[in-house]
């Protein structure tokens, strides 16, 4: 009980340490994206400031008349003397000026291509038309008309993620700059969730691949030890045999003698019949069709004979006869001999066990119910794993073995059906109704006696 709750302490450890590095892989990578956010930010305000210098240069031109005039007059081919100044004064702003390709190189290979890469709309101030646009995907076999409707649509869309940058257009006239997310920024934020799915998806099939191999291993490790454990009850329990026959004809006319060796025959046959059921974990035993109420009646027997005087344990066995199953009634008479030891323990002071069977379908269910002490969830949960036990000089492989009996050798079910502290507990068993009825059953005075 104890290496179960500091396990489930180490899962519970590991659980929190996943999901602190988890949120720190989000936070982290959300940083890293709001970093490019911002820079993707001033890429756009330093396209639209540009957009709004190239704009302000042409309009600012102090001598934007006079140079107009002076092309009139080239064009006519008469310049006259009093303009001369102001033609010369012009002139030498315009030398003053840096070219015009210049301004251009800077902004149409430099600003635009290199910096700027975010989905943008530039529109006027109430988003009816649209001036520019740079990124943005839209259906290039539509009409102008259904264009424009898109990309009106994208820059209230992109509103609601950033707000528009404001800047001075031709003419004075105030535009706004509609941006979004650029490619590299969405995959950023969406990448942590990528990356955790597939570790997830690895600790997973890791999971499952250590849970197969460590369940091999838990199977070997209990039939191993099944198997040598009835090796090595074999030579004792022959000896035994021997030396009870040599008591029996050493005192064959003495009564109490006569007694004890009967009694002691029958506990060696009783090991046995546990030696026998432990050699047959691990094989494939035979199952054949049997009728149910005799073997469950077996126990049932042998059980009631055990229970001290001094307890008021109420048995009520109610299967019906000719509920036919195939299975190896030996291993079987181990799982109900266990649901009924788990029963007794369960029950203190007087109390009451009932077995019931029926037939559902094609199946028979079994099940047994006591009045006992009952368990919590938690207790609950951990029933059937080997080792666990809520006894404390229990090895926790009853219960364990049981399941492994019932499911892997006879293809049947065994479940704890409900519990609760102070009301009891009900395991079901369910099983495959025999096709054919069941041969007569020899006498079952050996296992009888072995009881």
């Amino acid at each position: 009980m104890k290496a179960y709750r500091t396990s489930v302490k180490i899962k519970l450890g590991l659980i929190v340490a996943a999901v602190a590095i988890a949120v720190a892989s989000l936070a982290y990578t959300n940083a890293l994206a709001d970093r490019l956010q911002a820079r993707e930010q001033e890429a756009v305000r330093l396209w639209a400031r540009a957009i709004e210098y190239q704009a302000q240069a042409v309009l600012g031109n102090p001598y934007y008349e006079t140079f107009e005039a002076l092309s009139r007059a080239v064009e006519s081919g008469d310049v006259p003397v009093a303009e001369a100044d102001s033609f010369e004064a012009a002139l030498e702003w315009a030398r003053s000026m840096p070219p015009s390709g210049e301004l251009d190189f800077v902004f149409n290979q430099i600003v635009e291509p290199a910096r700027f890469n975010v989905p943008a709309v530039i529109t006027d101030t109430a988003i009816t038309m649209v001036t520019s646009a740079r990124h943005v995907d839209v259906d290039s076999t539509a009409g102008e008309a259904e264009i424009t409707l898109q990309l009106l649509a994208r820059a209230r869309a992109f509103d609601e993620v950033n707000e528009p940058i404001r800047f001075a257009y031709y003419g004075g006239q105030v535009q706004l700059v509609h941006y979004g997310e650029s490619d590299l920024s969405r995959v950023l934020r969406w990448f942590p969730f990528v990356q955790l799915g597939f570790v997830a998806l690895f600790i997973f099939v890791g999971y499952l691949g250590f849970s197969y191999v460590r369940r091999n291993e838990q199977s070997s490790l209990w039939v191993g030890m099944a198997k040598e454990a009835a090796h090595q009850l074999g030579t004792p329990i022959s000896s035994m045999i021997g030396w009870i026959e040599l008591l029996r004809l050493q005192r064959e006319d003495d009564p109490v003698v006569g007694e004890v060796t009967d009694e002691l025959e029958r506990d060696v046959d009783r090991l046995r019949l546990v030696a026998d059921r432990f050699s047959k974990i691990g094989s494939r035993p035979e199952l054949s069709p049997t009728d149910l109420a005799a073997v469950i009646e077996h126990v049932a027997g042998y059980i009631r004979r055990r229970i001290p005087e001094s307890r008021h344990i109420r048995f009520d066995v109610q299967v019906p006869g000719g509920l036919v199953v195939r299975l190896n009634a030996e291993l079987f008479e181990w799982v109900v001999e266990n649901l009924l030891k788990n029963a007794l323990d369960a029950i203190e002071g007087d109390g009451r066990i009932s077995i019931t069977a029926r037939r559902e379908g094609s199946g028979v269910v079994v099940e047994v119910r006591d009045t006992g002490k009952g368990m919590d969830r938690a207790t609950a949960r951990h029933i059937f794993r080997p080792g666990f036990s809520t006894k404390k000089r229990g090895w926790g492989l009853g219960l364990s073995l049981a399941k492994r009996i019932v499911e892997d050798y006879h293809g049947g079910t065994l479940a704890l059906k409900e519990t609760r502290p102070g009301g009891g507990t009900t395991f079901c068993i369910t099983l495959r109704a025999a096709e054919h009825p069941a041969p007569p059953r020899p006498p079952l005075r050996a296992l009888s006696e072995a009881h």
